[in-house]
């Protein structure tokens, strides 16, 4: 029984989701399988993968073949660098516990650069959000404006009041004409 380590489909029209499968190749896509290996949603950005690390190797030194979307993921992961080092403790490269402090080494890089992308990602969700409440702002306002009733301007003359101890150039020829 030739065994694939592919997707099988869930989620609704347009909004996918995988699991991650050990399947007899001959049986649906969606169909019967050995073994949920994990979850894969391709929505979120950085897309979101959880898997069983152990268990995907497993069924990988029992000679399953992953499709090569499965195999770009358990790439991602990992699975296949642990699968590696696990060829190389057999073989009598190394032993087991520099296996496993190569590959914890290599995880938790692989955390923090996924903690980063999910970081950037987050900023740059913010930044966005920030320039549209700008946008929008600067709108509101520019339409209130043009909402405001139009205030009708005085001529200059009548807008400027006279100084303090100054009276208008025709009061002082009145003035002048009483005296």
């Amino acid at each position: 029984m030739p065994v694939k380590i592919r997707l099988q489909r869930h989620g609704k029209k347009g909004k996918p989701f995988y699991w991650i499968v050990a399947a007899d190749s001959r049986v649906k896509r969606d169909g019967k399988f050995l073994e949920k290996l994990g979850t894969y949603n391709p929505l979120t950005k950085p897309a979101d993968i959880k898997i069983n690390i152990d268990a995907a190797v497993k069924w990988l030194m029992n000679g399953a073949i992953p499709t090569e979307t499965a195999r770009a993921i358990l790439k991602y992961e990992g699975v296949l660098y642990k699968k590696h080092l696990l060829v190389g403790v057999r073989k009598g490269a190394f032993d087991m516990e520099e296996a496993e402090r190569r590959f914890n080494e290599w995880y938790e890089k692989h955390l923090a650069k996924v903690q980063a992308a999910k970081d950037a990602e987050a900023a740059k969700k913010e930044a966005q959000y920030k320039a549209d409440m700008e946008r929008e702002k600067a709108y509101s306002d520019a339409r209130a404006l043009k909402n405001q009733p139009m205030k009708e301007e005085a001529p200059e003359a009548e807008a400027a009041p006279a100084e303090e101890g100054e009276a208008p150039a025709a009061n002082e020829g009145e003035g002048e004409a009483e005296a």
